[in-house]
């Protein structure tokens, strides 16, 4: 059966790109900053949960498990959004456009999480010790230029 292109209700892939975006950057801050390089944890920078004891480590590893299954949420609404178009039909989208979307969303991931968490909260820092408030902000700032040049370049894909 043919399906008339004039007729199909064009839906952008922006909501779902960006709910990849969040998850993914998450999923990213997640394995890197949690637990390969181990700079921080969820709770690292709360005074009663000291990262250096093993119920320090416990009750962090529970909250960073908390936050991946959140990031995992995203991704799996993500992946059902644009699953969920791409099956209707009306959907018209390319690589810069998916691309461009997800780095907004991973640049509002930064934006949230960094503000919250690490300057509102202060539950945690990216980095603690010397220069903890340089690392904070400079996880800001990668959020700003991620979230604009995605922005740029999926406002430069006219399908998206």
């Amino acid at each position: 059966m043919m399906v008339d292109r004039k007729k199909r209700t064009v839906r952008p892939i922006t909501a779902p790109a960006v709910m990849l975006g969040v998850g993914l950057g998450g999923l990213f801050d997640g394995i890197v900053l949690h637990q390969i390089l181990q700079w921080h944890h969820m709770l690292t920078s709360q005074g009663d949960i000291p990262a250096a004891t093993v119920r320090g480590l416990e009750v962090n590893t529970l909250w960073d498990g908390l936050f991946h299954a959140t990031t995992y949420v995203f991704i799996v609404v993500g992946l059902f959004l644009l699953w969920d178009r791409a099956r209707a039909g009306g959907v018209e989208w390319s690589w810069k456009g998916l691309l461009g979307w997800m780095l907004v969303g991973w640049g509002l991931f930064n934006l949230v999480e960094g503000l919250i968490d690490h300057h509102i909260l202060q539950i945690h820092h990216v980095r603690t010790g010397p220069n903890e408030l340089m690392w904070d902000l400079a996880f800001l700032a990668l959020g700003v230029v991620l979230l604009v040049s995605g922005w740029t370049l999926a406002r430069s894909d006219d399908r998206s």
